[in-house]
């Protein structure tokens, strides 16, 4: 399963790739968020909510909150925040709801959910490379996460996979 891997110059050009991203989600699709703090986790999901429809406005961290629900577009968007839970608090958060609600689940800190977290899904991973770059790598970890990541190169890229 072939990775993406590409540098974002910009806050501007990460949220761009989370709109490509979103133009080819499906319902049920789970994409995780890794990285550390201030690596552009938000602004990527900012830009899965553009490219669904969804107002941008109404997307922020929702880190206090641990779950944000985001309706009107061509998906709902579910955006979870799982920083400030270990995981043996998953089961009072509604997150297993928002999985099998058939929008697209965006997961920030995905490691806090251990063993909870799905085992196909798409893995977007943020690195700092200088103050405006982010090395990002997306990869699919099962054959549906494939298909969305394949389509995202083949639109994106316009490189076809084997």
């Amino acid at each position: 399963m072939g990775a993406i891997d590409l540098i974002s110059h910009s806050s501007l050009h990460t949220e761009r790739l989370g709109e490509r991203l979103a133009a080819h989600a499906q319902p049920g699709d789970v994409i995780a968020l890794w990285g550390e703090l201030g690596t552009g986790k938000t602004v990527l999901a900012r830009g899965i909510a553009i490219g669904l429809g969804i107002d941008e406005d109404t997307v922020t961290s929702p880190t206090f909150i641990i779950l944000r629900e985001h309706f009107g577009g061509r998906l709902a968007l579910y955006h979870l925040d799982l920083y400030r839970l270990s995981q043996n608090q998953l089961g009072s958060t509604g997150w297993e709801d928002a999985l099998e609600a058939g929008g697209v689940t965006v997961i920030e800190w995905p490691d806090r959910a251990g063993d909870e977290l799905p085992s196909d899904r798409v893995d977007v991973r943020l690195e700092h490379v200088a103050e405006t770059k982010r090395r990002v790598t997306i990869q699919p970890t099962g054959p549906r996460s494939r298909l969305l990541v394949d389509a995202l190169r083949d639109d994106a890229f316009g490189e076809k996979q084997p």
